[in-house]
């Protein structure tokens, strides 16, 4: 039997694994552990789990995955995610279709601290699902609206979907952090304008409702003066040349919170501003800047007295629980992807589409549409970890026009955007799944119905990803 015919009934087996519930960690881990005995003996099996997996843990890179979640867990459970909400609420409730638009800003601001999209969709499914049902908002809209707000967990970066992207593609993740800025800023701005036109035809979806004006949160004497300083600070030393670009944007930035925001939002802003801002900036590394924003995130939670023990607590078991998985699913990606090496499927695929003279971009759409068809089916982490391997060969032979490390970040920005799609597409789903948990009296085909216009926004948005590359490239070009 030929190595190819060996990795397609490798990949047969292991999905038949997955239709019988087996869970996907599991089943890659035993079929390329059996297809790896089958083609280099059980004695080199047991050696290379002996060595590999040690090494595979033991990487220092690999601790920024437990260190953002972290940073997540900290931010839902101290009530960072409900302030942010509260403070949209206040601003965009008002208007027609403001509560759902409201939902979008502040999943877009919880994207900058949480990277990932299932803390993201719980923690708003919680927050703002009430208060949706309160101002009369449609189920549908309202439940899709959680559930496509929860992608931006990922498409705002930092992202742990990205980071396992970098890990596995060997690619740089402050310029995969780059790369994702404007796309996953562009897909806030889709969600907004779907949400506009979705309550412009249908305006009983969303009626516009009288918001309750609470009493802001003090702002100290210092704010104004400082926020001014810093401003205006920011701008001169950029223009005498003493302060960099980012330096002088993350000074900018700071300042603004200060003069215009409300105060409530600026210690949660403050976090992602620093942490994304120091790795753009480059003032630390990916993995320092999550243990920075893990530690500062803590230390406000602790500071404004919304941390508990018991909060606290479920913080690092939510932590450990998912950081526990991922290394699960990493383990059995990685003893499946050298299953496939051994075959040679991945070099044999690379070079039967290079002589088959096929567009280069008629080969990524292909591939785009393999993983909206398994993100449908599949585990958004999985899917990626299942085919990178097989895709990233493939991928770096195209002649796009771009630099090979371009074309690996390009890639990676779009890989992120169709995992979002899968998130929230029918007929799977996980946001949608997890938002009908918390949501029982609603039945999932309404959410569906209700998600569809995010999914076309995304759709849109891929296309343009797709033929404009410097979308997601030209900040990485900017700043490095």
């Amino acid at each position: 039997m030929s190595g190819f015919a060996i990795a397609c009934l490798g990949f047969a087996a292991m999905l038949v694994l997955i239709a019988i519930r087996m869970p996907i960690a599991l089943a890659m881990l035993a079929v390329g552990a059996a297809g790896y005995a089958y083609l280099s003996g059980p004695h080199a099996l047991v050696y290379y789990l002996q060595t590999n997996t040690y090494s595979q843990f033991a990487s220092y890179t690999l601790s920024v995955i437990p260190l953002f979640i972290l940073m997540g867990a900290l931010a839902e459970q101290s009530g960072i995610a409900a302030t942010m909400f509260r403070v949209a609420e206040r601003r965009l409730g008002r208007f027609r279709g403001g509560m759902p638009m409201a939902v979008i800003a502040a999943c877009t601001g919880f994207g900058a601290i949480c990277g990932s999209s299932v803390a993201t969709t719980a923690t708003f499914g919680r927050a703002a699902l009430p208060e949706l049902r309160r101002a009369r908002v449609d189920a549908g809209l309202g439940t899709g609206t959680i559930a496509a707000g929860g992608t931006l967990g990922i498409l705002i970066p930092p992202s742990v979907i990205l980071v396992i992207y970098a890990i596995t593609a060997e690619q740089n993740i402050a310029k995969l952090f780059q790369a994702a800025l404007v796309p996953g800023l562009l897909a806030a701005a889709f969600y907004l304008i779907a949400i506009a036109v979705v309550v412009r035809r249908k305006p009983h979806l969303a009626p516009p409702v009288t918001v309750v004006e609470v009493a802001k949160t003090l702002r100290p004497f210092w704010a104004r003066p400082a926020g001014l300083v810093l401003l205006v600070g920011g701008t001169v030393g950029w223009l005498l040349g003493s302060l960099g670009t980012v330096g002088a944007i993350l000074l900018a930035i700071f300042g603004l919170l200060l003069l215009a925001a409300d105060f409530a939002v600026v210690p949660a802003a403050a976090v992602a501003v620093t942490v994304v801002g120091g790795i753009y900036g480059e003032v630390f590394t990916p993995t320092e800047g999550a243990a920075v924003g893990a530690a500062v995130t803590l230390a406000i939670g602790l500071l404004q007295r919304a941390l508990s023990p018991a909060a606290l607590k479920n913080a690092l078991l939510q932590t450990a629980e998912t950081s526990g998985m991922i290394f699960l699913i990493l383990l059995g990606a990685e003893v499946f992807g050298a299953f496939l090496a051994l075959t040679q499927m991945p070099l044999m695929l690379a070079s039967m589409i290079g002589e088959s003279g096929l567009p280069p971009y008629a080969v990524v759409c292909g591939m785009l549409l393999i993983y909206i068809v398994l993100g449908a089916v599949m585990d958004e982490l999985a899917m990626i970890l299942l085919t990178l391997p097989v895709f990233i060969p493939i991928v770096m032979t195209l002649d796009l026009g771009m630099p090979p490390d371009d074309v690996a970040i390009w890639f990676g920005i779009l890989v992120l955007i169709v995992v979002g799609i899968g998130l929230s597409a029918p007929p799977i789903g996980l946001n949608v799944f997890i938002i009908n948990k918390l949501a029982t009296d609603v039945p999932i085909a309404q959410t569906y119905r209700g998600v569809m216009p995010f999914v076309i926004a995304d759709l849109i948005r891929l296309v343009i990803v797709t033929v404009s590359p410097g979308v997601a490239l030209a900040l990485v070009r900017l700043l490095n």
